[in-house]
């Protein structure tokens, strides 16, 4: 029998606390809620941590402890330090996943892992999102219709300034009519990142069973499949045959 997953669930935290109308929906915090609909799901060992925590509850041991990192980030980004940023970029690149969520897309850790500006259009009506399965043979799509709906949230818009995604799995339409590749997957070293676009922190989307269900098979894809403490080093070889 494998191992449970180890999964770290991290959020800014501070919403909840400075609006009302997010605390009244989120009243223990976002990641409490996410951590509850995870452990329904069948995963065991869940941990929290948030942006006032000593290293922001990401300490290079609670790392090591980590296979997969969800991250939820939005008013706070450029609060997160340097070095917690650097030791999670490194995880990544041994081998650790990531499941970044909603407005994360502009976090300092998903700018580093992608080299780009992540930047969108946004609009915060709360209109209709459809979500398109586009490539429904993608293990995060598995038990999914052709797509699914949530009646309020932000709108997120192209052009959406990220790499061209290794595999796209959803694609988003909103009501005011933009597009948005909302469901996009990468590998950088040996991790790999998921980016899954709902979640804006006015809106209940997280108490929504599909959403849930999404992030659930994303967690099960960015499991590590090997993980090693350090990258591999820069190693002289000889010659296996002669080379004259």
């Amino acid at each position: 029998m494998s191992k449970p997953l180890n999964i770290t669930i991290w959020n800014e935290f501070w919403h909840e606390r400075n609006n009302p109308v997010v605390g009244e929906i989120y009243p223990n915090g976002i990641h409490a809620v996410l951590a509850d609909a995870m452990r329904k799901r069948g995963f065991e060992s869940i941990r929290t941590a948030t942006l006032d925590e000593p290293e922001h509850g990401l300490s290079q041991e609670v790392l090591d402890q980590t296979d997969v990192l969800l991250w939820w980030g939005h008013k706070k980004h450029n609060d997160v330090s340097d070095e917690v940023v650097a030791r999670v970029h490194a995880r990544v690149l041994q081998g650790m996943g990531m499941v970044v969520l909603h407005s994360g897309h502009y976090s300092k850790i998903f700018k580093r892992l992608t080299g780009t500006a992540c930047t969108v259009n946004w609009r915060e009506d709360g209109e209709r999102e459809r979500i398109w399965v586009v490539t429904p043979e993608h293990p995060i799509a598995q038990g999914l219709d052709r797509y699914f709906e949530l009646e309020k949230e932000e709108m997120y818009g192209e052009p959406f300034e990220v790499p061209a995604p290794d595999e796209l799995v959803f694609l988003s339409w909103f009501k005011g009519g933009e597009v948005f590749r909302s469901g996009c997957c990468y590998v950088r070293g040996r991790g790999r990142i998921f980016y899954f676009r709902p979640g804006h922190e006015t809106f209940p989307t997280y108490y929504d069973q599909t959403v849930q269900h999404v992030i659930a098979n994303g967690i099960r894809w960015a499991a590590p499949v090997m993980m090693d403490r350090e990258p591999p080093a820069n190693v002289k070889r000889d010659p296996i045959e002669p080379t004259d």
